[in-house]
């Protein structure tokens, strides 16, 4: 595997990572505005804390190395998160979409690159 490919799975990796680890800090730092949003896309608000707690468990599983299964879990359960938010923003039209629209490319950049180092 060339060295380049490598360095670009990890940059992709890093920056998915600080958008993930970011949005997912807000669920704690910022409760009341996550609240308000969640409420304005019609999502339960007791979701919030759970939420967050496994966005940063799913960090963590992309970034290992020994357990390949937890960390194709991972990828799935973000794939189902953002494509969920995706519809949620779009079914009540405020046009909020484009965060996790973003997430979802850098998610699948960062699958198919996982998947050529780890080759």
């Amino acid at each position: 595997m060339s060295n380049k490919i490598v360095l670009i799975n990890k940059v992709v990796k890093v920056l998915f990572s600080l958008l993930v680890l970011g949005g997912a800090s807000q669920y704690f730092l910022n409760h009341e505005m996550v609240k308000e949003m969640f409420t304005a896309i019609e999502f339960p608000t007791y979701l919030i804390y759970p939420m967050g707690i496994a966005k940063i468990l799913g960090i963590v599983a992309i970034w290992n190395t020994k357990y390949n299964t937890i960390k194709e879990w991972a990828f799935a359960g973000f794939f189902f998160n953002f494509l969920l938010g995706i519809s949620a923003h779009l079914n009540v039209g405020d046009g909020e979409f484009y965060g996790a629209l973003i997430a979802l490319i850098m998610l699948a950049a960062t699958y198919v690159l996982n998947k050529k180092v780890t080759e």
